[in-house]
């Protein structure tokens, strides 16, 4: 940005020299042209005076030999003119010979050219510059009844006009040049006042080029500077958030990644697992036959144990891919004893991990949904419940009416769950860290549940406080009047 700033200087420092040279010189040409004129038009003046002043003289005093009298004249001619005009004056013969001076000094120096101009029968001037004075030495021819008779020459101070024109000079270039300074000096400001700004906006776009997406501007402007830094930081603002999304969506894909290695490492296992069991006891009981009737029933059993385990993950592993139920094939539920059903077949499994289930349900909880559907999301809700609750704990399973909405509450001792632990527990495949964890689970109970509570347009959340973890349900309310047959009629 120095650069910036130097150009400027030079441009203003180059403009202001060029602009005042010019204007000096053509003032001092404008008042030289003047005093010229002015010159010209008083000796013109000068002349027309004393011709006619000779003419006087020759018509009163008639000669034939205009010359001769000329000669004889000139004394009195000279002191005449000397006291009518108040000028020096000089009468030369026609070949320009002195005959009278009223001031010998003025017209004995060398300088002659314009009397020369004179013998030749021309009037001419000649313009002497001496410090501060000026003088003027004019000559011309009289001519007399068409015959040059003589030369008169005057000699006339111009000091005053030139030092009054050189007044008027010094003061105009005096105030020109201030003018010029001020101008230069408020550009110098003005650039300033532009470019430091720049390079401040400059630093910072460096700075936000190498990654630092903290600096801020800050210019108390309303003009068009402002503006451009409050873009800036804005731009800056926006670019900082668009980050942060990138980031957050590169951790998130980072981890559904890891997740989805985690699911495939555990569903790989868990089939495995089972079809190897399967395939060995198969082999054993083909081989053997029923000869070891013993080998034979826990062979059979454990067979069919573990197809029922693989249908079991097959099945989950289907819900999750399951499309959304349209509303057009839900219909009025009892969720009641649909739960009461559940809690019932659920508690045999409670038992064998030594904890048990209290229920507390209204009647008549009814909603709009499927039957299998809401039966599952009760046995993946209470079934998690289980598999995560501390040693001989007690599941409370409750399901309650509150104004128009239908709500349900599984809770259950447990270890704390972090924050960031309870907003993922719904993603697929998800494991939280849990000391209670059921070895082989593969992170879809709660994922399924999920997506059963947006297919019934309802609610669910997980609260983990003081070691116990409540998970939330809610729907709203069926009312059996708001259902309305083809004919127009409620249905009771």
């Amino acid at each position: 940005m120095r650069r910036i700033s130097i150009k400027f200087l030079l441009g203003f420092l180059l403009i202001f020299s060029f602009s005042f040279v010019v204007l000096s010189q053509t003032v001092k040409e404008i008042i030289h042209s003047n005093n010229q004129n002015l010159i010209t038009t008083e000796l013109v003046g000068l002349k027309n005076n004393s011709n006619v002043y000779v003419r006087q003289t020759f018509l009163i005093n008639h000669f034939t030999n205009n010359e001769l009298y000329f000669g004889e004249i000139a004394e009195d001619l000279g002191n005449n003119l000397n006291h009518a005009t108040g000028n020096s004056v000089g009468v030369y013969t026609i070949d320009g010979e002195l005959i009278y001076a009223s001031d010998k000094s003025l017209f004995s120096k060398p300088e002659r050219t314009d009397l020369q101009e004179a013998i030749d029968g021309n009037t001419a001037y000649n313009i002497k510059y001496k410090g501060d004075e000026t003088s003027v030495l004019f000559s011309y021819p009289v001519v007399i009844d068409g015959a040059k008779v003589g030369i008169l020459r005057f000699y006339k101070d111009f000091s005053l006009l030139y030092q009054q024109s050189n007044l008027i000079l010094d003061t105009t270039l005096y105030i020109t040049l201030a003018i010029f300074a001020v101008t230069f000096l408020f550009s110098f400001i003005l650039s300033r006042h532009i470019t430091l700004p720049l390079g401040k906006l400059a630093r910072a776009s460096s700075e936000v080029k190498h990654g630092n997406l903290d600096v801020r501007i800050r210019f108390k402007r309303k003009d068009e500077i402002g503006k451009l830094a409050e873009n800036f930081n804005d731009m800056i603002n926006q670019i900082s958030l668009q980050m942060n999304i990138i980031s957050k969506d590169r951790d998130q894909l980072k981890g559904l990644h890891e997740q989805e290695k985690r699911f495939f490492d555990n569903i790989t296992h868990e089939l495995k697992t089972p079809l190897t069991s399967i395939l060995g006891y198969a082999e054993l009981i083909k081989a053997n036959g029923e000869k070891d009737r013993t080998f034979f029933e826990k062979g059979m059993n454990h067979i069919i144990e573990e197809s029922k385990r693989l249908h079991k993950m097959v099945i989950k592993l289907l819900e999750v891919s399951r499309p959304h139920a349209t509303s057009q094939e839900q219909h009025p539920v009892d969720t009641s004893a649909i739960l009461r059903d559940v809690v019932d077949s659920m508690s045999i499994r409670a038992k064998r991990y030594k904890k048990n289930i209290e229920l507390d349900v209204e009647n008549e909880l009814s909603l709009l949904g499927q039957e299998d559907r809401i039966r599952q999301l009760f046995i993946n809700l209470i079934d998690n419940a289980i598999k995560y609750s501390l040693e001989f704990s007690v599941i409370t399973v409750q399901g309650l009416q509150v104004d128009e909405k239908i709500r349900f509450i599984i809770d259950n001792p447990s270890d704390p769950i972090d924050t960031v632990q309870l907003k993922q527990l719904f993603e697929p495949f998800y494991l939280a860290q849990s000391k209670g964890s059921e070895e082989g689970s593969v992170g879809l109970g709660l994922s399924i549940v999920k997506s059963i509570v947006d297919e019934l347009q309802g609610s669910i959340s997980i609260v983990s406080e003081d070691n116990h973890t409540a998970v939330t349900v809610e729907f709203n309310l069926f009312k059996r009047t708001e259902v309305v047959n083809s004919h127009g009629k409620d249905i009771q």
